[in-house]
């Protein structure tokens, strides 16, 4: 696809980082200048920026002027690449470069193969202000950065990193980006590489990425119970796979399978993993502890097992689990248009005690709800006149409750968690997960910065929002655990 292809990066805000020769955005002019053409119809501006940057490009291509030589050399190639450039320009560009060019023409830089084969586009950015890069490219480009100091060309290859997250490549990248964020102290991007596999590690543990993943990583995200997946069985399945593959230390191993929440399994499944999973048999005795008090968890009914057992751990916690048991899809058409609702039942618990039990609930979406502090109240001033109110003063609004209640419900509440999926870079992806408070029926800030009304929101894929909404039910300690 060319120099241009899936990944382009514009950083044209101005030609230089310091000393701003040119802007390619709306002319600033001088306070003087200003007053100047204050009152004069005949004023204009004459922008002939496109043909300097053209010229400089030139510069840069046939060498004229040149007054400083760089000699590229990488262990990819015997030769290196020579690149005759001009002082003044790298200087204003790069703080090392300035000081390498200080009291010398000639300098020999060594670099990586990696780096070496974009150091002709990262030189082109010195000279003109802007470069294109894809996906594969983006770490080198930002190690070019940080070396020679060129923080303008940092923040925009970062920037590029967070919002290419989802973009489809062969063999993933958002592991890998992590891992760079965490060498580099990059904690923005850490922290977007890190809920991005959060909410989508379906499509990760599918992926080829997934056997790249550290284990420092790996931790990280079993611990984490906004995990996005069909359920805990998938889970341990991926790390089954990861464990063969990687074959880490034994205490390494245990610490990753100790993460797996064993009470989320169904004990049929339980069984057959210990009958046939090679992983769990050579490290039975480090989760027995485990995969028993899972048995016991389905066995008894929440309540009796309450009394003895903590159940307020991260162990009894289900994650955002996709089955169709613990919630339902919904496609809204025309979202902008009327307040909508529907049905759907999941089970009461992960226990099997609760297999048979189901919860009704009714789910409310209004478009444009309208807090109280801005719905019509009538005037004093005119009589039966009512305040204007704009369509636009609304917010999206989701309500989910129960339609029922039940004794059964004792020691249980019930966390809701909607996920809002978008269509980027030509894939289905969860782009916000909404998580109620226990106590609520409604998110307080659900779709609060959507822009519904426009067909072209990035929130709606054909002109439809897509939710999920997920119940995730809590078991509480009634009576004090006994020791």
């Amino acid at each position: 696809r060319g120099l241009w292809g899936r990944g382009v990066l514009g950083l044209w805000g101005g030609l230089w980082e310091r000393g701003c020769l040119v802007s390619l955005g709306r002319s600033r002019l001088p306070a003087a200048q200003k007053a100047d053409f204050s009152g004069d119809s005949t004023a204009a501006t004459i922008n002939h920026s496109l043909t300097l940057l053209q010229r400089l490009q030139e510069l840069l291509q046939n060498g004229n002027g040149s007054d400083s030589v760089l000699r590229v050399r990488s262990a990819a190639s015997d030769e290196p690449k020579v690149f005759h450039t001009h002082q003044l320009l790298l200087s204003l560009q790069s703080e090392v470069f300035e000081s390498l060019l200080r009291n010398q023409s000639v300098v020999t830089l060594y670099e990586p193969p990696e780096t070496a084969a974009l150091f002709e586009k990262f030189i082109r950015y010195l000279y003109c202000g802007g470069v294109s890069i894809l996906l594969h490219q983006a770490i080198p480009m930002h190690q070019l950065a940080s070396k020679y100091r060129v923080w303008g060309l940092q923040r925009g290859v970062a920037e590029y990193m967070r919002t290419h997250l989802a973009s489809e490549s062969s063999q993933g990248h958002v592991v890998g980006w992590y891992h760079y964020a965490v060498r580099v102290g990059d904690a923005a991007l850490q922290e977007s590489c890190l809920q991005f596999l959060a909410w989508n590690l379906s499509a990760v543990l599918g992926s080829a990425e997934w056997g790249s993943v550290s284990v420092e990583l790996l931790l990280l995200l079993l611990e984490r119970s906004d995990l996005v997946l069909h359920s805990e069985l998938e889970l341990y399945t991926a790390v089954e796979g990861w464990l063969s593959r990687r074959q880490p230390e034994a205490p390494v191993a245990e610490r990753v399978l100790r993460a797996i929440r064993y009470p989320m399994i169904a004990p049929s499944q339980l069984f057959r993993l210990q009958a046939q999973s090679a992983v769990l048999a050579r490290h039975r005795a480090a989760v027995q502890d485990l995969l028993f008090q899972a048995f016991q968890f389905h066995a008894a009914s929440p309540l009796h097992f309450a009394k003895y057992f903590d159940v307020n751990c991260s162990m009894f916690l289900p994650r955002n689990y996709l089955a169709p048991s613990w919630g339902s899809q919904w496609v809204i058409t025309n979202p902008a248009r009327d307040d909508r609702s529907t049905s759907f039942q999941t089970q009461l618990g992960p226990s099997s005690h609760d297999a048979g039990k189901r919860v009704t609930w009714n789910a409310l979406f209004s478009p444009r709800w309208l807090p109280v502090s801005l719905r019509p109240v009538y005037s004093d001033s005119v009589a039966g006149a009512v305040q204007p109110v704009r369509i636009e003063d609304g917010r999206p609004r989701l309500v989910i409750t129960p339609a029922m209640s039940s004794p059964d419900f004792a020691g249980v509440s019930f966390q809701k968690t909607v996920l809002v999926g978008v269509r980027q870079q030509g894939r289905v992806l969860v782009k916000h997960a909404y998580s109620f408070h226990q106590s609520s029926d409604e998110a307080a800030d659900f779709l609060v910065h959507a822009d519904l009304q426009k067909r072209t929101s990035e929130y709606l894929i054909d002109n439809s929002l897509h939710l999920h909404i997920i119940i995730k039910p809590v078991y509480h300690s009634l009576i004090k655990v006994k020791k």
